[in-house]
This record gives C-alpha cells, structure tokens and sequence, in this order.
C-alpha cells in the first residue's frame, strides 16, 4: 500500500521484496487523482525494473518474472548425494478381535530402507532417475 507519503525507501524495498516472492504483485494507492496514480505506476516500474500491467481504480499491478532459484552448494549429483537421515515411524498392529488395543511399535527406518505394508523394513529399490531429472542435476 502507498499511502499519503508517496513513494518512499521503505515502499520500494517492500515492493521489490514482494516482486522477488511473487513475481505478479497487486499495490494499492491512497490518492484520489488518477493522474498521480498512473505516474506512481510508471515511477515503480521504472525503478524496480518490471512491467506496468495493469491501473484499474486505486490498484496498480506489476510483473517481473522471478529469478532463478540458486541451488544449494552441497547439494552433490548422482552418488554424491547424501542419503536420507534415519527416522522413527510408528506402526500400527491392530488386534484380529477388535476388542483390543492396537499395538504400537517403533521402527527405525535408514535412509536406505523402506516400509511394506505389511510393516516389514526393506531395503529401498534403486529407481533409474529419468533423462529429464538427469539434466537438472
């Protein structure tokens, strides 16, 4: 919102900071003149390096596409990459006559491992990555 100060520092680096985010964002103006509104549209725009898409009433809308998303540096590929930590689930054996309780067991499950239905542990199937994931990598 840009209220009765105008365009200030702080409306900047929320505006830029929401653009980053979102990449289509809407900014509504507290000003009755059309005229200030549209040169607050072309002022944000031309500041913050993004497209005037639309001014319908007291809203303004700006577009800029997104940055690409840096990936995490140690983050490996392939082998390199680590393995899931260990975790604990919980399963469920229920009791064949109803009138029981359920019993609860804990299971520590490795990274490496999986769960069937049947609450057996296993160990996870290799899964050949596609072509696509390949080239993301």
């Amino acid at each position: 919102m840009i209220g009765s100060e105008g365009l200030t520092p702080a409306v900047l680096k929320e505006t830029d900071a929401a653009l980053k985010a979102h990449g289509l964002i809407k900014v509504r103006v507290f000003s009755d003149e059309r005229a200030t509104r549209e040169a607050l549209l072309v002022q944000l725009a031309d500041q913050l390096d993004a497209a005037p898409i639309q001014h319908i009433g007291k809203l303004l809308v700006l577009w800029r596409p997104l940055p690409e998303k840096e990936r995490a540096a140690d983050r490996g590929t392939g082998e390199e990459r680590r393995a899931a930590a260990p975790r604990v689930v919980k399963l469920l054996t229920f009791s064949k006559s109803g009138s029981h309780r359920a019993q609860v067991k804990k299971v520590t499950v490795l990274g490496n491992q999986r769960l069937t239905t049947g609450g057996l542990v296993k160990r996870a199937k290799k899964r050949p990555i596609s072509t696509k994931k390949r080239q993301q990598d």
